[in-house]
């Protein structure tokens, strides 16, 4: 039986989309982060471009990931009426963040910024790699950020939530503490879904997460 979002904040919606979709998206992704790397290797883009995504996000230093591809963008529109309809919240779109993570990589325990005050993991391919959350909702890190964290002796350890492909964890990113522990396998892809509630207050001026429209880079924040 599903945990009831409404009263733990979180969630897991099994094949929120289908497997074949998922491993379509994932090896797009992967073709992506390809041309990426070439187009890096032979100098054909700025190093501050990133409309092909970059390995420069210091959350997780010399791994691929993109804020806001069309496709991933295109998806959040898709899975909003699920997510509406598992939270019980009339949502607005924020962004979408989407990661190949390598051997070795750690996602620190943290909290997220407003505009992923509801949001989504979805596992798109690769190997599996659990993600932890602390249901409490309570503050485990004492000092710190990313890789200077120091934890309080009495922080939760958190649950532990294994995802299928197509699987999506649903959290309140602002609320729940989360993180994954070191990555020891090789590759995996994960797709990170953000919206605002319509009733929480600025939501309606942070939509797009402050940009004109969906699928347009960080430095449209702002713009009109």
């Amino acid at each position: 039986m599903a945990v009831d979002f409404k009263k733990h904040k979180y969630t897991v919606i099994k094949q929120a989309i289908d497997k074949d979709l998922a491993m379509f998206i994932y090896n797009y992704f992967l073709m992506k982060k390809q041309v990426y790397l070439t187009f890096k290797k032979h100098q054909y883009m700025s190093p501050f471009e990133d409309c092909f995504g970059t390995t420069n996000d210091p959350q997780i230093p010399n791994t691929y990931s993109h804020y806001c591809d069309i496709a991933m963008e295109t998806l959040m529109l898709k899975l909003q009426p699920v997510m509406e309809k598992v939270t019980g919240l009339k949502l607005n779109p924020s962004y979408s963040y989407a990661r190949i993570y390598k051997k070795g990589d750690t996602l620190y325990r943290h909290t997220d910024r407003f505009s992923c005050e509801i949001s989504t993991t979805l596992r798109l391919g690769g190997d599996s790699w659990p993600i932890f959350l602390d249901p409490t909702g309570e503050k485990g890190i004492a000092s710190g950020h990313d890789q200077t964290i120091k934890l309080k002796k009495n922080a939760n350890k958190g649950i532990k939530v294994d995802l299928d492909i197509g699987d999506m964890l649903v959290y309140r990113g602002c609320d729940l503490e989360h993180w994954r522990e070191p990555f020891k396998k090789k590759e995996a892809a994960q797709v990170f879904l953000h919206y605002n509630s319509k009733d929480t207050p600025y939501a309606e001026q942070n939509i797009f997460d402050a940009r004109v429209h969906l699928g347009l880079p960080q430095w449209f924040k702002g713009r009109k």
